[in-house]
């Protein structure tokens, strides 16, 4: 049935964008040091993500360093690990859900209306969870081109977007339309739950 494809593919997106939450949180790689101006030629290269920093020296050298203190980080960081690990959980939670709600599983068969119900809220989860990712994102990215941009910033201490930032962009954004096939395709009626067709009421035949 074209219905339940429908909903097997946003429930994939859903999925594979949990995939890249996960994997973008995990990254080291959030944000880079930039060769722009002055900065073209350098002996070692810095990243830094949301639980450690690494320097990667022109010799194939790599040394991470996992931050010390949670209070001492800068307020992006912070948020971006609330948001960022909301998101996983949530996308966890319509994991779980969508697929008790979907079509093509058994559970609930035998009440359709219930299991719309059910798919529809694994839908609004993974909708939840796709923002919660992109404010993290978000907010995180735009810090980083303020301070690329401020001339007070040393040229040697500017950074630009990373790998993990691209890819949590993504993973937000595939989290978000699967969510949202979800809820348009569970949001009309239900196969076993429309009204019961009305015919015309009959007369007694005259003698």
């Amino acid at each position: 049935m074209a219905n339940s494809g429908l909903q097997l593919l946003g429930y994939i997106l859903a999925f594979l964008g949990f995939v890249g939450l996960i994997t973008s949180t995990t990254m080291t790689e959030w944000k880079m040091s930039s060769y722009a101006g002055d900065n073209i030629i350098t002996a070692q290269a810095m990243y830094e993500g949301l639980w450690q920093s690494c320097v990667y020296q022109s010799t194939g050298q790599l040394q991470c360093k996992v931050y010390d203190s949670l209070l001492q980080l800068p307020l992006e960081i912070q948020a971006a690990r609330g948001f960022m690990v909301a998101g996983i959980l949530f996308c966890a939670i319509g994991v779980l859900v969508a697929a008790v709600g979907m079509q093509c599983t058994t559970c609930l068969a035998d009440n359709p209306d219930i299991k719309n119900k059910v798919a529809l809220g694994g839908g609004v989860v993974f909708i939840i969870a796709g923002v919660l990712a992109f404010i993290a994102t978000i907010w995180y990215g735009d810090n980083i081109r303020r301070q690329f941009f401020n001339p007070l910033t040393p040229t040697n201490g500017r950074f630009e977007f990373g790998k993990a930032l691209y890819i949590g962009w993504g993973a937000s954004a595939l989290t978000v339309i699967g969510g949202s096939l979800l809820c348009c395709n569970c949001g009309g009626k239900s196969s076993g739950g429309g009204s019961a067709p009305r015919y015309p009421t009959a007369h007694p035949s005259q003698p």
